[in-house]
Protein backbone atom coordinates (compact mmCIF):
# COMPACT_ATOMS: atom_id res chain seq x y z
CA UNK A 1 0.00 0.00 0.00
CA UNK A 2 1.42 3.41 -0.99
CA UNK A 3 1.08 5.18 2.33
CA UNK A 4 3.13 8.15 1.21
CA UNK A 5 0.20 9.28 -0.96
CA UNK A 6 -2.13 9.66 2.00
CA UNK A 7 -3.35 13.06 3.15
CA UNK A 8 -3.59 13.78 6.88
CA UNK A 9 -5.97 16.52 7.95
CA UNK A 10 -8.75 17.69 10.25
CA UNK A 11 -12.12 16.41 8.98
CA UNK A 12 -14.29 19.20 7.65
CA UNK A 13 -16.91 18.25 5.07
CA UNK A 14 -20.08 16.18 5.28
CA UNK A 15 -18.78 13.29 3.19
CA UNK A 16 -15.77 12.87 5.48
CA UNK A 17 -18.02 12.66 8.54
CA UNK A 18 -20.23 10.03 6.93
CA UNK A 19 -17.15 7.94 6.18
CA UNK A 20 -15.98 8.41 9.77
CA UNK A 21 -19.25 6.96 11.06
CA UNK A 22 -18.86 3.96 8.72
CA UNK A 23 -15.26 3.36 9.80
CA UNK A 24 -16.33 3.72 13.44
CA UNK A 25 -18.93 0.97 12.89
CA UNK A 26 -16.49 -1.34 11.13
CA UNK A 27 -13.99 -1.07 13.98
CA UNK A 28 -16.06 -0.83 17.14
CA UNK A 29 -19.02 -2.99 16.16
CA UNK A 30 -17.72 -5.57 13.72
CA UNK A 31 -14.07 -5.88 14.74
CA UNK A 32 -14.07 -4.91 18.42
CA UNK A 33 -17.56 -5.74 19.76
CA UNK A 34 -18.20 -2.68 21.91
CA UNK A 35 -21.55 -1.66 20.40
CA UNK A 36 -24.66 -3.33 19.01
CA UNK A 37 -25.16 -3.86 15.29
CA UNK A 38 -27.62 -1.67 13.36
CA UNK A 39 -29.11 -1.55 9.86
CA UNK A 40 -27.36 1.68 8.85
CA UNK A 41 -23.89 0.15 9.45
CA UNK A 42 -22.86 3.51 10.87
CA UNK A 43 -21.88 4.43 14.40
CA UNK A 44 -22.07 8.05 15.54
CA UNK A 45 -19.99 8.59 18.66
CA UNK A 46 -21.83 9.88 21.73
CA UNK A 47 -19.37 12.79 21.86
CA UNK A 48 -19.56 13.52 18.13
CA UNK A 49 -20.48 17.19 18.64
CA UNK A 50 -17.44 17.67 20.87
CA UNK A 51 -14.98 15.66 18.78
CA UNK A 52 -12.33 16.94 16.40
CA UNK A 53 -11.43 14.17 13.96
CA UNK A 54 -7.90 13.76 12.63
CA UNK A 55 -8.18 11.63 9.49
CA UNK A 56 -6.04 9.93 6.86
CA UNK A 57 -7.36 10.00 3.31
CA UNK A 58 -6.44 8.05 0.19
CA UNK A 59 -7.84 10.28 -2.56
CA UNK A 60 -11.42 10.80 -1.33
CA UNK A 61 -11.53 7.72 0.93
CA UNK A 62 -11.15 8.10 4.70
CA UNK A 63 -8.87 5.22 5.71
CA UNK A 64 -7.90 6.20 9.25
CA UNK A 65 -8.99 8.43 12.10
CA UNK A 66 -8.50 9.63 15.66
CA UNK A 67 -11.09 11.62 17.62
CA UNK A 68 -9.90 14.38 20.01
CA UNK A 69 -11.94 16.14 22.69
CA UNK A 70 -11.08 18.20 25.76
CA UNK A 71 -14.38 18.45 27.65
CA UNK A 72 -14.48 16.58 30.97
CA UNK A 73 -15.51 14.09 32.09
CA UNK A 74 -13.43 11.85 29.83
CA UNK A 75 -14.24 8.19 29.21
CA UNK A 76 -11.39 7.30 31.57
CA UNK A 77 -12.99 9.45 34.29
CA UNK A 78 -15.79 6.90 34.33
CA UNK A 79 -13.44 3.91 34.37
CA UNK A 80 -10.83 5.09 36.89
CA UNK A 81 -11.23 6.65 40.30
CA UNK A 82 -9.22 9.88 40.59
CA UNK A 83 -7.87 10.00 37.02
CA UNK A 84 -5.95 13.20 37.75
CA UNK A 85 -4.01 11.36 40.45
CA UNK A 86 -2.29 9.33 37.72
CA UNK A 87 -1.26 12.39 35.70
CA UNK A 88 1.69 14.78 36.11
CA UNK A 89 1.08 18.02 37.99
CA UNK A 90 -0.25 20.93 35.92
CA UNK A 91 -1.14 18.62 33.05
CA UNK A 92 -3.57 19.99 30.46
CA UNK A 93 -5.08 16.82 29.03
CA UNK A 94 -7.30 16.05 26.11
CA UNK A 95 -8.79 12.67 25.30
CA UNK A 96 -8.23 10.74 22.11
CA UNK A 97 -10.58 7.94 21.19
CA UNK A 98 -11.72 5.91 18.23
CA UNK A 99 -8.23 5.29 16.86
CA UNK A 100 -8.93 3.25 13.75
CA UNK A 101 -7.22 2.45 10.44
CA UNK A 102 -8.63 0.28 7.68
CA UNK A 103 -6.91 -3.07 7.55
CA UNK A 104 -5.35 -2.54 4.11
CA UNK A 105 -3.63 0.62 5.38
CA UNK A 106 -2.39 -0.59 8.73
CA UNK A 107 1.28 0.09 9.20
CA UNK A 108 3.42 1.79 11.75
CA UNK A 109 3.91 4.73 9.40
CA UNK A 110 0.18 5.46 9.08
CA UNK A 111 -0.25 5.40 12.86
CA UNK A 112 2.77 7.67 13.22
CA UNK A 113 1.43 10.17 10.69
CA UNK A 114 -1.98 10.27 12.38
CA UNK A 115 -0.27 10.84 15.71
CA UNK A 116 1.97 13.47 14.16
CA UNK A 117 -1.06 15.44 13.01
CA UNK A 118 -2.67 14.82 16.40
CA UNK A 119 0.35 16.17 18.32
CA UNK A 120 0.42 19.24 16.05
CA UNK A 121 -3.22 19.88 16.85
CA UNK A 122 -2.61 19.43 20.58
CA UNK A 123 0.28 21.90 20.47
CA UNK A 124 -1.91 24.44 18.67
CA UNK A 125 -4.68 24.06 21.25
CA UNK A 126 -2.36 24.22 24.27
CA UNK A 127 -2.83 20.63 25.51
CA UNK A 128 0.17 18.97 27.15
CA UNK A 129 -0.93 15.33 26.89
CA UNK A 130 -3.44 13.11 25.13
CA UNK A 131 -5.15 10.27 27.03
CA UNK A 132 -6.30 7.04 25.40
CA UNK A 133 -7.72 3.63 26.25
CA UNK A 134 -5.45 1.52 24.07
CA UNK A 135 -6.71 -1.88 22.96
CA UNK A 136 -4.48 -4.67 24.28
CA UNK A 137 -4.31 -6.00 20.72
CA UNK A 138 -2.08 -3.08 19.71
CA UNK A 139 -0.04 -2.38 22.86
CA UNK A 140 3.25 -3.02 21.06
CA UNK A 141 2.37 -0.47 18.41
CA UNK A 142 1.25 2.10 20.98
CA UNK A 143 4.53 1.68 22.84
CA UNK A 144 6.54 2.15 19.66
CA UNK A 145 4.71 5.39 18.92
CA UNK A 146 5.43 6.74 22.43
CA UNK A 147 2.28 6.07 24.48
CA UNK A 148 3.01 5.57 28.18
CA UNK A 149 0.78 3.11 30.11
CA UNK A 150 -0.62 3.88 33.55
CA UNK A 151 -3.15 2.27 35.91
CA UNK A 152 -4.65 -1.21 35.46
CA UNK A 153 -6.53 -2.56 32.48
CA UNK A 154 -10.14 -1.43 32.05
CA UNK A 155 -13.11 -2.89 30.14
CA UNK A 156 -14.61 -6.37 30.13
CA UNK A 157 -13.11 -9.66 28.97
CA UNK A 158 -14.25 -9.19 25.36
CA UNK A 159 -12.63 -5.77 25.02
CA UNK A 160 -9.73 -4.97 27.37
CA UNK A 161 -7.98 -1.59 27.27
CA UNK A 162 -4.85 -0.09 28.77
CA UNK A 163 -5.06 3.54 29.98
CA UNK A 164 -2.17 5.41 28.32
CA UNK A 165 -1.06 8.93 27.59
CA UNK A 166 1.03 10.58 24.87
CA UNK A 167 3.05 13.77 25.30
CA UNK A 168 5.09 15.71 22.83
CA UNK A 169 8.25 14.52 24.59
CA UNK A 170 7.30 10.85 24.56
CA UNK A 171 6.35 11.05 20.89
CA UNK A 172 9.58 12.87 20.00
CA UNK A 173 11.65 10.27 21.81
CA UNK A 174 9.95 7.33 20.08
CA UNK A 175 12.29 7.53 17.05
CA UNK A 176 15.02 9.91 15.92
CA UNK A 177 13.25 10.59 12.65
CA UNK A 178 10.07 11.73 14.34
CA UNK A 179 12.04 13.64 16.93
CA UNK A 180 13.46 15.80 14.13
CA UNK A 181 9.97 16.22 12.70
CA UNK A 182 8.45 17.38 15.98
CA UNK A 183 11.31 19.75 16.77
CA UNK A 184 10.64 21.36 13.40
CA UNK A 185 6.93 21.61 14.14
CA UNK A 186 7.33 22.90 17.69
CA UNK A 187 9.49 25.75 16.41
CA UNK A 188 6.51 26.67 14.23
CA UNK A 189 8.65 27.53 11.22
CA UNK A 190 6.84 28.91 8.18
CA UNK A 191 8.07 28.08 4.69
CA UNK A 192 6.89 31.38 3.21
CA UNK A 193 4.24 34.03 3.80
CA UNK A 194 2.58 35.51 0.72
CA UNK A 195 0.11 37.71 2.56
CA UNK A 196 -0.47 41.40 1.68
CA UNK A 197 0.13 42.14 5.33
CA UNK A 198 1.87 41.59 7.59
CA UNK A 199 4.64 41.16 5.04
CA UNK A 200 8.01 39.38 5.36
CA UNK A 201 10.60 41.72 6.84
CA UNK A 202 14.28 42.28 6.21
CA UNK A 203 16.43 41.46 9.25
CA UNK A 204 17.54 45.09 9.51
CA UNK A 205 13.90 46.17 9.80
CA UNK A 206 13.28 43.61 12.55
CA UNK A 207 16.34 44.76 14.48
CA UNK A 208 15.32 48.41 14.18
CA UNK A 209 11.98 47.74 15.86
CA UNK A 210 13.73 46.11 18.83
CA UNK A 211 15.83 49.14 19.66
CA UNK A 212 15.02 51.14 22.75
CA UNK A 213 12.15 53.61 22.49
CA UNK A 214 12.67 57.35 22.57
CA UNK A 215 10.37 60.28 23.17
CA UNK A 216 8.65 61.75 20.12
CA UNK A 217 9.74 65.14 21.46
CA UNK A 218 13.44 64.24 21.60
CA UNK A 219 15.88 65.83 19.17
CA UNK A 220 16.94 62.38 17.89
CA UNK A 221 13.34 61.47 17.02
CA UNK A 222 12.76 64.82 15.29
CA UNK A 223 15.91 64.30 13.19
CA UNK A 224 14.89 60.75 12.29
CA UNK A 225 11.38 61.86 11.32
CA UNK A 226 12.78 64.51 9.01
CA UNK A 227 15.14 61.97 7.43
CA UNK A 228 12.30 59.53 6.77
CA UNK A 229 10.11 62.25 5.29
CA UNK A 230 13.00 63.36 3.08
CA UNK A 231 13.51 59.79 1.85
CA UNK A 232 9.79 59.40 1.11
CA UNK A 233 9.76 62.65 -0.84
CA UNK A 234 12.84 61.56 -2.73
CA UNK A 235 11.47 58.18 -3.79
CA UNK A 236 8.15 59.68 -4.98
CA UNK A 237 9.17 63.17 -6.14
CA UNK A 238 6.43 64.48 -3.83
CA UNK A 239 6.52 68.05 -2.50
CA UNK A 240 5.23 67.24 1.00
CA UNK A 241 4.60 64.16 3.13
CA UNK A 242 3.18 63.56 6.62
CA UNK A 243 3.21 60.48 8.86
CA UNK A 244 0.50 59.58 11.35
CA UNK A 245 0.14 56.63 13.71
CA UNK A 246 -2.53 54.55 11.99
CA UNK A 247 -3.49 52.51 8.94
CA UNK A 248 -4.37 53.10 5.30
CA UNK A 249 -7.97 53.58 6.37
CA UNK A 250 -6.92 56.51 8.53
CA UNK A 251 -4.91 58.10 5.72
CA UNK A 252 -7.92 57.87 3.38
CA UNK A 253 -10.17 59.41 6.03
CA UNK A 254 -7.67 62.27 6.16
CA UNK A 255 -7.94 62.69 2.38
CA UNK A 256 -11.75 62.66 2.57
CA UNK A 257 -11.59 65.43 5.18
CA UNK A 258 -9.47 67.54 2.82
CA UNK A 259 -11.77 66.90 -0.16
CA UNK A 260 -14.65 68.55 1.67
CA UNK A 261 -12.71 71.80 1.31
CA UNK A 262 -12.61 71.62 -2.51
CA UNK A 263 -15.55 73.33 -4.26
CA UNK A 264 -17.66 71.21 -6.59
CA UNK A 265 -18.26 67.53 -6.95
CA UNK A 266 -15.88 64.61 -7.25
CA UNK A 267 -15.45 61.41 -9.25
CA UNK A 268 -14.50 58.08 -7.66
CA UNK A 269 -13.37 55.05 -9.68
CA UNK A 270 -14.14 51.52 -8.49
CA UNK A 271 -13.59 48.08 -10.04
CA UNK A 272 -12.68 46.11 -6.90
CA UNK A 273 -12.93 45.97 -3.12
CA UNK A 274 -10.73 48.95 -2.37
CA UNK A 275 -12.23 51.23 -5.00
CA UNK A 276 -15.60 50.56 -3.42
CA UNK A 277 -14.09 51.34 -0.03
CA UNK A 278 -13.20 54.81 -1.35
CA UNK A 279 -16.88 55.23 -2.18
CA UNK A 280 -17.66 54.29 1.42
CA UNK A 281 -15.16 56.91 2.62
CA UNK A 282 -16.99 59.43 0.46
CA UNK A 283 -20.37 58.46 1.87
CA UNK A 284 -19.23 58.62 5.47
CA UNK A 285 -17.74 62.07 4.89
CA UNK A 286 -20.87 63.34 3.08
CA UNK A 287 -18.91 64.15 -0.07
CA UNK A 288 -20.73 64.99 -3.29
CA UNK A 289 -19.46 62.88 -6.17
CA UNK A 290 -20.13 60.77 -9.25
CA UNK A 291 -18.77 57.26 -9.67
CA UNK A 292 -17.59 55.01 -12.44
CA UNK A 293 -18.29 51.54 -11.13
CA UNK A 294 -17.33 48.35 -12.94
CA UNK A 295 -17.41 44.66 -12.16
CA UNK A 296 -14.33 43.45 -10.36
CA UNK A 297 -11.26 43.42 -12.58
CA UNK A 298 -13.07 45.08 -15.52
CA UNK A 299 -10.89 47.94 -16.83
CA UNK A 300 -11.95 51.57 -16.50
CA UNK A 301 -10.65 53.36 -19.58
CA UNK A 302 -9.37 56.90 -19.92
CA UNK A 303 -12.10 57.47 -22.51
CA UNK A 304 -14.78 56.57 -19.97
CA UNK A 305 -13.26 58.93 -17.41
CA UNK A 306 -13.02 61.75 -19.93
CA UNK A 307 -16.64 61.26 -20.94
CA UNK A 308 -17.77 61.92 -17.36
CA UNK A 309 -15.46 64.94 -16.97
CA UNK A 310 -16.80 66.42 -20.20
CA UNK A 311 -20.42 65.97 -19.11
CA UNK A 312 -19.92 67.66 -15.73
CA UNK A 313 -17.53 70.63 -15.65
CA UNK A 314 -18.37 71.00 -11.94
CA UNK A 315 -16.17 68.02 -11.05
CA UNK A 316 -13.23 69.33 -9.02
CA UNK A 317 -11.49 66.16 -7.89
CA UNK A 318 -10.97 62.52 -8.87
CA UNK A 319 -10.15 59.76 -6.35
CA UNK A 320 -8.89 56.32 -7.26
CA UNK A 321 -6.77 53.49 -5.98
CA UNK A 322 -3.51 52.90 -7.85
CA UNK A 323 -3.22 49.16 -7.22
CA UNK A 324 -6.59 47.45 -6.67
CA UNK A 325 -5.32 44.95 -4.09
CA UNK A 326 -8.33 42.67 -4.46
CA UNK A 327 -7.32 41.80 -8.04
CA UNK A 328 -3.87 43.23 -8.75
CA UNK A 329 -5.31 45.65 -11.34
CA UNK A 330 -2.97 48.63 -11.76
CA UNK A 331 -4.44 51.93 -12.92
CA UNK A 332 -2.33 54.04 -15.29
CA UNK A 333 -1.87 57.03 -12.99
CA UNK A 334 0.17 58.92 -15.59
CA UNK A 335 -2.67 58.88 -18.11
CA UNK A 336 -5.29 59.73 -15.49
CA UNK A 337 -3.14 62.63 -14.21
CA UNK A 338 -2.79 64.07 -17.73
CA UNK A 339 -6.57 63.89 -18.14
CA UNK A 340 -7.14 65.60 -14.78
CA UNK A 341 -4.76 68.39 -15.70
CA UNK A 342 -6.61 68.86 -19.00
CA UNK A 343 -9.90 69.41 -17.16
CA UNK A 344 -8.46 71.22 -14.08
CA UNK A 345 -9.37 68.36 -11.77
CA UNK A 346 -7.35 67.49 -8.66
CA UNK A 347 -6.15 63.87 -8.57
CA UNK A 348 -6.10 61.89 -5.32
CA UNK A 349 -4.54 58.41 -5.21
CA UNK A 350 -4.74 55.53 -2.75
CA UNK A 351 -1.26 54.05 -3.16
CA UNK A 352 -1.35 51.77 -0.11
CA UNK A 353 -0.40 48.66 -2.09
CA UNK A 354 1.77 50.30 -4.74
CA UNK A 355 4.24 52.46 -2.82
CA UNK A 356 7.38 50.35 -2.57
CA UNK A 357 6.08 47.85 -5.13
CA UNK A 358 6.25 49.99 -8.27
CA UNK A 359 7.94 53.36 -8.86
CA UNK A 360 5.68 56.36 -8.17
CA UNK A 361 5.87 59.99 -9.27
CA UNK A 362 3.57 62.03 -7.03
CA UNK A 363 4.88 65.51 -7.78
CA UNK A 364 1.68 66.67 -9.51
CA UNK A 365 -0.75 64.49 -7.54
CA UNK A 366 -2.89 66.58 -5.19
CA UNK A 367 -3.13 63.98 -2.39
CA UNK A 368 -1.89 60.40 -2.10
CA UNK A 369 -1.94 57.85 0.71
CA UNK A 370 0.05 54.82 1.70
CA UNK A 371 1.16 52.74 4.69
CA UNK A 372 4.33 51.42 6.25
CA UNK A 373 3.40 47.76 6.25
CA UNK A 374 2.87 46.66 2.64
CA UNK A 375 5.11 47.37 -0.35
CA UNK A 376 7.63 49.35 1.67
CA UNK A 377 8.26 46.22 3.72
CA UNK A 378 8.01 47.49 7.29
CA UNK A 379 5.67 46.89 10.21
CA UNK A 380 2.07 48.10 9.94
CA UNK A 381 1.14 51.10 12.06
CA UNK A 382 2.16 54.27 10.18
CA UNK A 383 -0.17 56.06 7.77
CA UNK A 384 1.49 58.16 5.06
CA UNK A 385 -0.11 61.18 3.37
CA UNK A 386 1.55 62.96 0.43
CA UNK A 387 0.35 66.40 -0.70
CA UNK A 388 1.32 68.71 -3.52
CA UNK A 389 0.45 72.04 -1.90
CA UNK A 390 1.14 73.35 1.57
CA UNK A 391 -1.85 72.63 3.81
CA UNK A 392 -2.85 74.75 6.80
CA UNK A 393 -4.81 73.47 9.80
CA UNK A 394 -8.59 73.70 9.62
CA UNK A 395 -10.83 74.01 12.66
CA UNK A 396 -13.61 72.25 10.70
CA UNK A 397 -11.62 68.98 10.57
CA UNK A 398 -11.19 66.65 13.59
CA UNK A 399 -7.70 67.16 14.99
CA UNK A 400 -6.44 63.66 14.27
CA UNK A 401 -7.63 63.85 10.63
CA UNK A 402 -6.26 67.32 9.94
CA UNK A 403 -3.30 67.04 7.55
CA UNK A 404 -2.58 70.72 8.24
CA UNK A 405 -1.92 69.95 11.92
CA UNK A 406 0.71 67.40 10.89
CA UNK A 407 2.26 69.77 8.34
CA UNK A 408 2.47 72.61 10.87
CA UNK A 409 4.21 70.32 13.38
CA UNK A 410 6.52 68.50 10.94
CA UNK A 411 4.47 65.29 11.29
CA UNK A 412 4.71 65.23 15.09
CA UNK A 413 1.60 66.96 16.45
CA UNK A 414 0.78 64.03 18.72
CA UNK A 415 2.39 60.91 20.19
CA UNK A 416 4.44 58.90 17.72
CA UNK A 417 6.31 55.57 17.83
CA UNK A 418 10.08 55.75 17.58
CA UNK A 419 10.23 52.00 17.02
CA UNK A 420 7.89 52.07 14.02
CA UNK A 421 9.69 55.10 12.62
CA UNK A 422 13.08 53.41 12.98
CA UNK A 423 11.82 50.27 11.25
CA UNK A 424 10.37 52.34 8.40
CA UNK A 425 13.67 54.15 7.99
CA UNK A 426 15.52 50.84 7.55
CA UNK A 427 12.88 49.47 5.17
CA UNK A 428 13.29 52.47 2.87
CA UNK A 429 17.02 51.78 2.71
CA UNK A 430 16.78 48.08 1.80
CA UNK A 431 13.99 48.32 -0.81
CA UNK A 432 14.89 46.86 -4.22
CA UNK A 433 12.36 47.50 -7.02
CA UNK A 434 14.39 45.62 -9.63
CA UNK A 435 14.74 42.47 -7.54
CA UNK A 436 11.06 42.46 -6.58
CA UNK A 437 9.96 42.89 -10.18
CA UNK A 438 12.14 40.00 -11.35
CA UNK A 439 10.84 37.67 -8.63
CA UNK A 440 7.26 38.58 -9.54
CA UNK A 441 7.92 37.97 -13.24
CA UNK A 442 9.29 34.50 -12.50
CA UNK A 443 6.40 33.65 -10.19
CA UNK A 444 3.83 34.61 -12.84
CA UNK A 445 5.66 32.49 -15.39
CA UNK A 446 5.96 29.47 -13.10
CA UNK A 447 2.32 29.61 -12.00
CA UNK A 448 1.07 29.84 -15.58
CA UNK A 449 3.21 26.86 -16.58
CA UNK A 450 1.78 25.03 -13.57
CA UNK A 451 -1.73 25.31 -14.97
CA UNK A 452 -3.10 28.26 -12.99
CA UNK A 453 -5.41 30.89 -14.46
CA UNK A 454 -4.10 34.30 -13.37
CA UNK A 455 -5.92 37.61 -13.50
CA UNK A 456 -4.32 40.17 -15.78
CA UNK A 457 -0.86 40.25 -17.28
CA UNK A 458 2.52 41.88 -16.81
CA UNK A 459 0.79 45.30 -16.62
CA UNK A 460 -0.82 44.26 -13.32
CA UNK A 461 0.89 44.92 -10.01
CA UNK A 462 3.97 42.77 -9.41
CA UNK A 463 3.00 42.77 -5.75
CA UNK A 464 -0.38 41.03 -6.09
CA UNK A 465 -0.90 37.91 -8.23
CA UNK A 466 -4.49 36.65 -8.19
CA UNK A 467 -5.29 33.01 -9.01
CA UNK A 468 -8.84 32.26 -10.17
CA UNK A 469 -9.66 28.63 -9.39
CA UNK A 470 -12.20 26.58 -11.33
CA UNK A 471 -15.67 25.99 -9.92
CA UNK A 472 -14.77 22.38 -9.17
CA UNK A 473 -12.05 23.59 -6.80
CA UNK A 474 -12.52 25.30 -3.46
CA UNK A 475 -10.26 28.28 -2.72
CA UNK A 476 -10.64 27.80 1.04
CA UNK A 477 -9.73 24.12 0.79
CA UNK A 478 -6.75 24.92 -1.43
CA UNK A 479 -5.61 27.73 0.86
CA UNK A 480 -5.95 25.49 3.92
CA UNK A 481 -3.95 22.74 2.23
CA UNK A 482 -1.17 25.17 1.32
CA UNK A 483 -1.18 26.59 4.85
CA UNK A 484 -0.70 23.07 6.27
CA UNK A 485 2.48 22.88 4.18
CA UNK A 486 3.75 26.25 5.38
CA UNK A 487 2.66 28.37 2.41
CA UNK A 488 0.51 31.28 3.57
CA UNK A 489 -1.66 32.61 0.76
CA UNK A 490 -4.25 35.38 0.91
CA UNK A 491 -7.61 33.61 0.61
CA UNK A 492 -9.59 34.09 3.81
CA UNK A 493 -11.04 37.54 3.06
CA UNK A 494 -14.76 37.34 2.34
CA UNK A 495 -14.38 38.98 -1.08
CA UNK A 496 -11.81 36.35 -2.14
CA UNK A 497 -13.85 33.41 -0.84
CA UNK A 498 -16.91 34.71 -2.69
CA UNK A 499 -15.04 34.67 -6.01
CA UNK A 500 -13.05 31.48 -5.40
CA UNK A 501 -9.75 33.35 -5.68
CA UNK A 502 -6.44 33.01 -3.87
CA UNK A 503 -3.60 35.50 -4.02
CA UNK A 504 0.16 35.40 -3.93
CA UNK A 505 1.27 38.77 -2.53
CA UNK A 506 4.89 39.73 -3.08
CA UNK A 507 5.29 42.76 -0.84
CA UNK A 508 8.17 42.92 1.58
CA UNK A 509 11.51 41.11 1.69
CA UNK A 510 11.82 37.85 -0.27
CA UNK A 511 14.50 35.35 -1.18
CA UNK A 512 14.17 34.34 -4.83
CA UNK A 513 15.18 30.69 -4.31
CA UNK A 514 12.78 30.20 -1.41
CA UNK A 515 9.92 31.87 -3.27
CA UNK A 516 10.32 29.62 -6.32
CA UNK A 517 10.58 26.55 -4.08
CA UNK A 518 7.32 27.54 -2.41
CA UNK A 519 5.67 28.00 -5.83
CA UNK A 520 6.74 24.46 -6.76
CA UNK A 521 5.06 23.15 -3.61
CA UNK A 522 1.96 25.20 -4.39
CA UNK A 523 1.76 23.73 -7.91
CA UNK A 524 2.13 20.19 -6.57
CA UNK A 525 -0.75 20.76 -4.17
CA UNK A 526 -2.84 22.15 -7.01
CA UNK A 527 -2.07 19.14 -9.21
CA UNK A 528 -2.88 16.76 -6.35
CA UNK A 529 -6.19 18.54 -5.94
CA UNK A 530 -6.89 18.29 -9.68
CA UNK A 531 -5.99 14.59 -9.75
CA UNK A 532 -8.35 13.82 -6.88
CA UNK A 533 -11.21 15.50 -8.77
CA UNK A 534 -10.48 13.46 -11.89
CA UNK A 535 -10.45 10.20 -9.92
CA UNK A 536 -13.71 11.10 -8.25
Amino acid sequence: MHNHTLQYKIAGDADEFQQIYSLNYQTFVEEIPQHEENDTRKLVDKFDDENTYVIAKAQDEVVGMIAVRSKRPFSLDQKLNDLDGYLPERAIPCEIRLLSVKEAYRSTRVFYQLCDRLVSYCLEMGYTMALISGTVRQLKLYNRIGFIPFADLVGDESARFQPMYLTRESFENSTKAFQRLMIRKSEETITQSFLPGPVPLHSRVEEALKRGSSSHRSSSFIREMEEVRKNLRGMTNANHVQLAVGTGTLSNDMVAAQLKRIPGRGLILANGEFGYRLIDHGNRSNLSYHTIEKDWNEPITVEEIESVLQCDPGIGWLWTVHCETSTGYLYNIGEILSLCQKYSVELCVDACSSLGTVPLDLKEVYLATSVSGKGIGSYPGLAIIFHREEINPSASIPRYLDVGMYAMNKSIPYTHSSNLLGALKEALQVMDYKKSLEISRQVREVLKEGGFHLLGDALYSPGVITIALNREQCSRQFGDACKSKGILLSYESEYLIKRNWVQVALMGSYNERKVLKAMTMLIKEYQRMMDSKVVK
